[in-house]
């Protein structure tokens, strides 16, 4: 089997839910040989998102579409024939699809965004997911985010997209087309930088690694260097930075938690994001103390086990809660 035909089978075990860790991390690595990867990784994902949502009405001869998908196949590297029956029948609507409409992944692609109000949106589940976007700027969707950007993305003043989550930027520079990213009520603009925008239904939080950023509410505006964050309340109407102390929002992008003196308070916050758990420090003093050491991801009791090895103090369930005391 070639190279490109065994990561499409690869690609297709993940739309399933079916990929194994192994088969995760082989993935990843992929994405980040090269640019093209993620591009083609963005396409694939929502050829097979949306095929699945436009098969219901479709009234296409699967198995001729199939055929004539394969023969195009031999042409044009769209994707590659998955050999395995239990995996064909999506693969085989999205490839009937693709032959209604005449074109390759690109043309899918245009189709979509007209057919949704002119907005193409990005949306991951529970796996990060790296896009890029049409300037060339690349974004990681943490778990449970989404982007919305127009059709007409490189054709206007600015670059703008909606987020909804959190996600990390390496926007691709443009000082002719400032990039601005609207996140509850805050507005972030930049001209080409990385940095990470997390927001929920209590506060935006930015944190800046390369460049500089401008963070805006109402009339105000903060400017941020790197290693710089503002958090932004839903009632603050003032916006301050600060010194961003801890590198743990990098989480969904290394797959690890780097602990450099960092509170116990808010490492259980991440913890509490990744394992939707509902961790709870019950004794004060715990609360003041520091963690240096690694956390691997491996599973939500294993990295319970090494705090309360590293504090000596004791992991309790209660129902749906987790306590250290």
């Amino acid at each position: 089997m070639e190279a490109n035909e065994m990561m499409d089978d690869l690609l297709v075990k993940l739309m399933l839910g079916e990929a194994t860790e192994e088969e995760h991390k082989r993935v990843t690595e992929w994405l980040k040989e090269k640019p093209e990867n993620e591009r083609y990784y963005a396409h694939f994902r929502l050829i097979w998102s949306q095929s699945k949502e436009l098969a219901v009405n479709s009234t296409v001869d699967e198995n001729e579409a199939w055929k004539r998908f394969k023969v195009r196949t031999d042409k044009e590297p769209v994707a590659a024939v998955v050999p395995l029956n239990k995996w064909r029948s999506w693969y085989s609507i999205a490839a009937a699809i693709l032959v209604l409409v005449g074109v390759g992944g690109v043309g899918y692609l245009a189709m979509i965004k007209k057919s949704a109000s002119e907005y193409l949106t990005v949306k991951s589940d529970a796996r990060a997911v790296v896009d890029t976007l049409p300037d060339g700027s690349v974004v990681t969707l943490n778990r449970r985010s989404s982007i919305a950007y127009s059709e007409d993305f490189n054709d206007g003043e600015t670059r703008a997209v909606t987020l909804t989550g959190e996600a990390f930027f390496d926007v691709k520079p443009d000082k002719s087309k400032p990039f601005v990213i609207k996140i509850n009520d805050v507005t972030v603009r930049v001209l080409g930088t990385s940095f990470n925008v997390k927001g929920n239904d209590r506060q935006t939080e930015v944190i800046v690694e390369t460049g500089r950023v401008e963070v805006g509410k109402a009339d105000k505006t903060i400017q941020i260097n790197p290693q710089e964050k503002v958090t932004v309340g839903k009632d603050d109407m003032e916006l301050e930075k600060e010194t961003s102390n801890n590198d743990l929002y990098k989480y969904y992008r290394t797959n690890e938690f780097v602990c450099k003196d960092v509170n116990l308070p808010d490492l259980v916050e991440r913890l509490n994001e990744i394992y939707q758990a509902k961790i709870v420090i019950e004794n004060e003093k715990l609360k003041n103390l520091r963690i240096n050491t690694t956390l691997r991801q491996k599973s939500l009791s294993t990295d319970l086990h090494v705090i309360g090895q590293t504090f000596d103090i004791k992991v309790e369930y209660r129902g749906d809660s987790i306590v250290l005391k």
